[in-house]
């Protein structure tokens, strides 16, 4: 498994365990997503602090998450990123449409 889920009620940290998150799992990261909505999760957080590399079907399977959660009026929290990934984020303009927290505890406090 790529990925390791906490789940209480209707809020979800997915954490991520791979060191990069590309076309080869990012579908995988997706599905977990897309089924923890269909369950009633629509809070989530995602942890990145083990991931040190995104391509685009990575933030492809971030965007996805993030509108999942917004229209099922939950939030979504990245947190974690290092500067690789923080800074493709940055250049995607996405950091204007994630909210991102430094780490978990900071995401905790976020939702």
């Amino acid at each position: 498994m790529n990925f390791e889920t906490i789940q209480t009620r209707n809020t979800a940290i997915v954490k991520t365990l791979v060191e990069k998150l590309d076309a080869s799992n990012a579908s995988d990261l997706k599905s977990e997503l897309l089924v923890l909505n269909r369950n009633g999760v629509n809070t989530m957080i995602l942890d990145f602090s083990a991931t040190k590399y995104c391509d685009s079907s990575g933030l492809s399977a971030i965007l996805a998450a993030n509108r999942l959660c917004k229209e099922s009026s939950g939030k979504f929290v990245i947190c974690g990123l290092n500067s690789t990934v923080q800074k493709l984020i940055e250049i995607a303009q996405l950091d204007k449409v994630f909210t991102i927290a430094p780490n978990l505890e900071e995401a905790k406090k976020l939702i």
